[in-house]
């Protein structure tokens, strides 16, 4: 197994049926694609290659593999497709958009592919559903600029509706890019067009700066939010240089997950402190963050701190409040740090402390060649299952090979970090922090 997939969960233990892809029906017309390497669907990739290899299980589970298949479902002519971008911006959609496009028009010769406006939103009205049609003409250069070209929204729309508006459009595939919430919404729409026995198929490519979707070992987008965090972090470093007892103070994307944070740490290794979702820690007392910081400053003169948004939520008072999407409103832990800071240091050290938060000039930026290449293979991946007749599914990569993974396997919560592995041990060997001492949750 990859490094890069061990610092999340545990695999879990999977049947055949937990990993099969829904079908529309039997695919029985000739793959128009010419020079094309086709895919078979009884190749698969496994889960676990490390249980796979050690015969722990005498079956061990697979997950099918992506690519165009000899014969697919739908007639392209006739069919038309859709495109929806959910949730928060992330470096990178507007690659898969055009991704997606070309490969419909050029690949396939689809009759149209419309874009909703403005996430699950543009399904309602009803009666006036908000699209644009996307031509290639109209996605050849939006890969330069960052965003969404359609517009983006949080919050819950009735998949009822939504199914409606599709029937109405006659929309043969569908296109969801978004996190775990846009992933649940797909697998409710997908649940509707099933009940209904419509001919919808609905795709998803997971869509999440955070990097947290479980059975998606680096998400579109992550490897461009780590390097603009990488600059945010060398001039809190030169700031931190700059002055006696400087310290600088640096706050990134991350929920629920450090994945962001980790690896800006081990990048750039001038880093000293990463505090993360996953590690709860306390302010005070032995162990705590503040001794080791004062401990650090004293020793080195300056010190470096990469925060993750979520990390330290234990220690504030919780809101009681959540966005559009049902996600919980987190406490400003970085407004805690620099008050904390400040009033531990005050009779202490002459400390100067700076701060930046980069968050959305990360999520904003066009992606880098790293990350556009990944969005146009997972496009390119999404319109051939979605011809193909698949559906409830996600298209993402095990162990370097494209694969679809049911909707349910993915819906069901955020993928975190693992802290007992060698890829935290190597971020605690970087920064050279101690581990810190848990505290009591806020009351």
């Amino acid at each position: 197994m990859h490094e890069s997939e061990r610092t999340g969960q545990p695999w879990p233990e999977l049947t055949p049926e937990q990993t099969r892809i829904p079908t529309l029906g039997q695919a029985k017309i000739p793959n128009p694609r010419t020079n094309s390497l086709f895919v078979d669907d009884g190749q698969g990739v496994l889960v676990d290659i490390t249980h796979g290899a050690s015969g722990r299980r005498a079956r061990p589970a697979a997950m099918e593999q992506a690519g165009a298949r000899c014969q697919i479902y739908f007639d392209p002519p006739k069919t038309k497709c859709a495109i929806v971008t959910c949730g928060g911006l992330c470096p990178g959609i507007n690659d898969v958009i055009r991704s997606i496009v070309m490969e419909a028009h050029h690949g396939y010769r689809v009759s149209s592919i419309l874009g909703v406006r403005y996430g699950l939103a543009g399904f309602i009205p009803k009666s006036s559903p908000d699209v644009v049609e996307l031509t290639t003409q109209a996605v050849a250069d939006i890969h330069e600029f960052g965003g969404t070209i359609l517009g983006s929204s949080r919050g819950p729309q009735n998949p009822e509706d939504v199914v409606d508006a599709l029937e109405r459009l006659n929309v043969g595939v569908l296109f969801m890019l978004g996190g775990v919430g846009t992933l649940r919404a797909a697998q409710a729409i997908h649940e509707v067009t099933a009940k209904r026995n419509l001919r919808t198929a609905v795709v998803c490519i997971p869509k999440t700066v955070d990097n947290d979707i479980h059975y998606v070992a680096r998400t579109f987008g992550f490897d461009t939010a780590v390097e603009k965090a990488i600059e945010a972090i060398r001039c809190a470093h030169v700031e931190a240089l700059g002055a006696p007892y400087g310290i600088g103070l640096v706050k990134v994307m991350g929920r629920e997950s450090g994945f962001i944070a980790a690896a800006a740490a081990l990048a750039i290794k001038e880093v000293n402190f990463v505090l993360v979702p996953e590690m709860p820690f306390a302010l005070e007392g032995p162990g705590g963050f503040l001794p080791q910081l004062e401990a650090r400053l004293r020793r080195r003169g300056h010190a470096v701190i990469v925060v993750a948004e979520g990390a330290g939520q234990h220690l504030l008072p919780e809101s009681g409040l959540t966005d559009a999407s049902g996600n919980k409103i987190l406490g400003d832990i970085s407004k805690l740090l620099l008050s904390s800071i400040k009033s531990h240091f005050a009779d202490r050290l002459p400390i100067t402390l700076k701060f930046i938060d980069p968050s959305y000039i990360i999520r904003s930026i066009p992606a880098g060649a790293a990350d556009r290449a990944h969005c146009n293979m997972l496009g390119a991946m999404a319109v051939h299952a979605g011809m193909a007749g698949k559906t409830g599914l996600m298209v993402s990569q095990l162990h370097g090979i494209p694969v679809h993974i049911p909707l349910p396997l993915v819906t069901l919560g955020r993928k975190q970090m693992d802290l007992n592995t060698s890829y935290w041990q190597q971020v605690m060997d970087s920064t050279g922090q101690s581990q810190l001492s848990a505290t009591p949750a806020c009351p």
